[in-house]
C-alpha cells in the first residue's frame, strides 16, 4: 500500500514530536529521501536543507518516517476491516487515527479482529450474553446471582443449571475485559515497570556443567537485564538448558483490573473479581508475557547490533598502510604457508607454498622462496594472517630476515571472514584459476593495504567483531551493518580507476549492478579521464551521477576537481573562487596558501550557505587526502607464543579485536584473545566500553590469569596504565 502525499504530510508532525528535530529539518530530510537521495549524499551535500544534520540524526529520520508508515498503513486497514463489520463509531476512528504506537492500534483493533471459537464465543451462541449485560450493569443489589441466572438455563443449548450460565456469562465479560485497550495498557506497564525476568535451569539439566550456569537460578529486574544477558538467557532456553519466565506483579495489577470491572457494590461483586481473576490468568497474563519478552528481545537485539556496528565502523576506517608492495601470507602447519605477493594497487603478481614447520629439512627451501619473493617483487611490507600457525610464521620471517640483513615491517593481521572471502562468488571472479588458500594470502596482503577495500567483500557478520549476532534479528543486523559500510566507503571515498565492483556497490547512489557496469565500462574502455565520464556507462543517469560523483576519486585525471570531494554541482563555484583571485583552477587547488584568501560570505547565496562553503575549503585546503588515522603496528613479544607462556603479571602490547557490552577482547599473538572486563578498561569509571577502548585499538594490558586448560586469559589496560605510572614515578 502507497501512502499519498496527503498521508505522508500528515506524518511529519509524528517525526518532530518523536526526534525533536526542528519541524524544516524533518520536513526537507523526508523530502530529499523521498526523492532517492541516499543518508551519505543528504548528510554530504545537503548541509542547509537539513540544518546539518548527521548521518545518525538522518537514519533516525529514515527509520521513524518507515515507523510511522507502516503505522499508517495499519490504521488504514485496521479502520477499514472494523467499518466493513459496521462497528466503526467517530469516537473509536479518533482513537486509532491518535494512536502513535503499532501496540496502541493493536489494542483497540482486538475487540473487531477475526478470532478463533472461544469460550466466550460458545457462550454467546448459547444465548448468554443478556446475562452477561446484566451482570455488568451492576443494577442489582438483593437476590442472589443464581435467581438472576435461572432463566437463562436451556438444557438443549448445554445450560443445564445456573450455575452453567454464570460460568458462560464470565466468559464472555472476561474476554471484554482482555480485550479492553486500557486495561491491557495498564497490565503491560505494571509488568514492564515491575516484572522480574526468571531463569531456572531445565529439570533434565540440573546439576550438568554448561556455559549457562550462572543462569541456573536468577532474577533479575526486566526493564534492567542488559542486552548480552538477555540474549545468553534466550540462547541457554534456545538450548532446552534453561526456563524463562518474567513475573508480574499479580496483586497490583488484579487490584487495576478488578476496579475496572466492579464499579458499584451489587450482588454480583465477588463474581465480577473471579471474572477479573480469570480473565488476566487465561487471557491477558501470557500474551502480555509473550509480548514483553519479544519487546525486550528487541530491544537486546538493538543493543547488540549498535556495539556491532561500532566495532565494524572501526575495523573498516583503521588506517591503511597504503599504496605499498606486500608479501601477503596465510599461515599453516600441515598443509604450508601460502605466500602472495601484489603490487602497490593489489594486484596479484606471485604465489609460492612453503614448509617451515613440518620438518628441520624444509625450512632452507623455505627461507629461500621467502626471500626470493621479496627481492624480485621489491616488497615493502609482509602482512601475516593471525591464524593458527600465524606466531610461528611470524617469528620465522622475522628471524629470516634478520639473518638476510633485511629490516622490513612484519604485521600481524586478521584473517577473520577470510575464509569466506576465499570461498566468495567474488574472490572466484577475481581469481577463478587460484587455489582458496592463495585467494586467502592475497586479501591478508590487500587487508593491510587498505582495510576497507578488501573487508566489503566479505559478510560483515563473518568480521567476528560483535556479540550474539547468530541471536538476532537477521534481518535488522543486516540492515544496520550495510549502512555502516555504506557510511564508512562514502566518508573515506573510492578511487574510481582501480576499486573492485564490490567496493564501488557501496557508494552512494550505485549499487552492485551499476557497479559492475562501471568495472566492466573500465575493462572496456580503459580509465575514467573525468567525472563526467560516467554519464557514458550504461544505465547510469543523471540520478546516479547527483548520488555519486562526490564520493568518487579520479587521481591524475583530466579535471583538479575530480580528485576531491567537491560535487561536480559546486565546480562552477570553485571556478569563480579561482578567477576572483586571479588564478588557475589548477593552481588553486595544488597550491593551500591561496584558500586563506577566500572570503567565504562572497559566495553564499539562497542555495549555497557557509556549510557547503566550508567543507569545499577544507577539501581544497588537502585535496584528495584520506581521513583514516596514521597506519600503526602492534608489535608482540618474540617469546609470548601460546597461552603457557603467560604469565601474570606481565605487560604486553595488543590489539583490540572485539567490544562488548561487558568488556573488550584482545589479540597479544597467543592463538587466543583475551578478556579486558570492564571494570579493568580504565581508571575510571566506564558505563559504555566504547567510551574506553574501539576495536582496531592498540593497547598495552597486563596479564592477570591465563588458564590454558579452559583458554581462557583475564587481562588488564587499568592496571597496565598504573604500571607505567609507577615506573615514571
Amino acid at each position: 500500500m502507497k501512502l499519498t502525499a496527503d498521508q505522508i504530510r500528515k506524518l511529519i508532525p509524528y517525526i518532530i514530536e518523536a526526534s525533536s528535530l526542528k519541524p524544516f529539518q524533518v520536513e526537507h530530510t523526508v523530502e530529499l529521501l523521498q526523492e532517492g537521495a541516499t543518508v551519505p549524499f543528504i548528510a554530504r551535500y545537503r548541509k542547509e536543507h537539513t540544518g546539518e544534520l548527521d548521518e545518525v540524526q538522518i537514519r533516525t529520520v529514515e527509520e521513524q518516517f518507515t515507523y510511522f508508515c507502516e503505522l499508517e498503513e495499519r490504521k488504514i486497514t485496521v479502520l477499514k476491516s472494523i467499518d466493513e463489520q459496521g462497528k466503526l463509531t467517530p469516537e473509536l476512528q479518533q482513537q486509532i487515527e491518535a494512536s502513535r504506537q503499532k501496540t496502541e492500534v493493536e489494542d483497540l483493533y482486538l475487540p473487531y479482529k477475526p478470532k478463533r471459537r472461544t469460550k466466550a464465543t460458545i457462550a454467546r451462541e448459547r444465548g448468554l450474553e443478556p446475562l452477561a449485560d446484566i451482570i455488568a450493569a451492576q443494577e442489582l443489589a438483593t437476590g442472589t446471582a443464581e435467581e438472576v441466572a435461572h432463566p437463562f438455563i436451556d438444557r438443549e443449548k448445554e445450560v443445564p443449571d445456573a450455575t452453567a450460565a454464570l460460568e458462560g456469562a464470565g466468559h464472555i465479560l472476561a474476554e471484554r475485559l482482555s480485550n479492553n485497550a486500557d486495561a491491557r495498557a495498564m497490565v503491560r506497564r505494571l509488568t514492564k515497570e515491575q516484572g522480574i525476568m526468571t531463569s531456572r535451569v531445565a529439570a533434565d539439566q540440573k546439576g550438568q556443567v554448561t556455559k549457562f550456569e550462572m543462569y541456573y537460578d536468577y532474577q533479575e529486574l526486566l526493564k534492567a537485564v542488559p542486552s548480552h544477558r538477555m540474549l545468553a538467557m534466550r540462547r541457554g532456553e534456545k538450548e532446552e538448558i534453561l526456563c524463562l519466565s518474567i513475573s508480574a506483579p499479580v496483586e497490583q495489577i488484579l487490584a487495576g483490573l478488578k476496579s475496572r470491572l466492579v464499579v458499584r457494590n451489587s450482588i454480583f461483586s465477588s463474581l465480577l473479581e473471579n471474572i477479573a481473576e480469570d480473565a488476566y490468568k487465561r487471557l491477558i497474563a501470557t500474551s502480555i508475557e509473550v509480548e514483553l519478552r519479544l519487546e525486550s528481545k528487541e530491544r537486546a537485539d538493538e543493543a547488540a547490533i549498535q556495539i556491532f556496528a561500532r566495532n565494524l565502523r572501526e575495523l573498516l576506517l583503521a588506517p591503511p598502510a597504503g599504496g605499498k608492495r606486500v608479501l601477503g601470507i596465510d599461515p599453516g602447519f600441515r598443509t604450508g604457508s601460502k605466500l602472495a605477493a601484489v603490487d602497490a594497487t593489489g594486484r596479484f603478481l606471485e604465489h609460492v607454498a612453503v614448509y617451515p614447520h613440518i620438518g628441520e629439512g624444509r625450512i632452507p627451501q623455505a627461507k629461500q622462496d621467502l626471500l626470493r619473493l621479496i627481492k624480485s617483487h621489491a616488497i615493502e611490507m609482509l602482512a601475516v594472517g593471525n591464524g593458527t600457525a600465524g606466531r610461528e610464521m611470524e617469528i620465522f620471517v622475522k628471524e629470516t630476515l634478520a639473518a638476510a640483513v633485511r629490516q622490513l615491517p612484519v604485521v600481524s593481521v586478521s584473517e577473520a571472514g577470510a575464509s569466506i572471502y576465499s570461498a566468495s562468488d567474488i574472490a572466484r571472479e577475481e581469481f577463478p584459476e587460484l587455489d582458496l588458500t592463495v585467494r586467502g594470502a592475497i586479501s591478508i596482503a590487500r587487508r593491510l593495504q587498505d582495510p576497507l577495500g578488501e573487508l566489503v567483500k566479505v559478510d560483515p557478520k563473518s568480521i567476528g567483531v560483535g556479540q550474539y549476532q547468530q541471536d538476532v534479528n537477521q534481518g535488522m543486523l543486516k540492515k544496520s551493518l550495510d549502512a555502516v559500510v555504506e557510511s564508512c566507503v562514502n566518508y573515506v571515498g573510492v578511487d574510481l580507476n582501480t576499486a573492485s565492483w564490490a567496493l564501488l556497490a557501496y557508494v552512494s547512489g550505485v549499487g552492485p549492478a551499476l557497479a559492475k557496469a562501471i568495472t566492466r565500462y573500465r575493462d572496456e574502455n580503459g580509465t575514467f579521464n573525468t567525472r563526467k565520464a560516467l554519464l557514458k556507462v550504461p544505465r547510469f543517469g543523471a540520478k546516479a551521477f547527483e548520488q555519486a560523483a562526490g564520493f568518487l576519486r579520479i587521481r591524475d585525471g583530466k579535471y583538479p576537481l575530480d580528485n576531491t570531494a567537491v560535487h561536480p554541482e559546486r565546480y562552477k563555484l570553485v571556478e569563480a573562487m579561482a578567477t576572483d583571485l586571479g588564478v588557475t583552477l589548477k593552481q588553486l587547488v595544488a597550491d593551500s596558501s591561496l584558500v586563506g584568501r577566500i572570503d567565504l560570505k562572497r559566495y553564499v547565496t539562497e542555495n549555497v550557505g557557509l556549510p557547503t562553503l566550508t567543507d569545499i575549503i577544507e577539501e581544497l585546503k588537502k585535496p584528495g587526502r584520506d581521513p583514516r588515522s596514521q597506519f600503526q603496528t602492534a608489535t608482540f613479544r618474540d617469546d609470548v607464543r601460546e597461552i603457557k607462556d603467560l604469565k601474570e603479571g606481565m605487560i604486553l602490547q595488543g590489539v583490540v579485536t572485539n567490544v562488548t557490552a561487558f568488556g573488550a577482547f584482545v589479540d597479544i599473538g597467543v592463538h587466543q584473545d583475551g578478556l579486558v572486563h570492564i571494570s579493568h578498561l580504565a581508571n575510571r569509571y566506564v558505563k559504555d566500553p566504547n567510551d574506553a577502548v574501539r576495536a582496531g585499538q592498540i593497547v598495552k594490558v597486563k596479564v592477570l590469569s591465563a588458564d590454558a586448560q579452559r583458554n581462557r586469559i583475564s587481562l588488564s589496560i587499568k592496571e597496565a596504565e598504573k604500571n607505567d605510572a609507577d615506573t615514571l614515578k
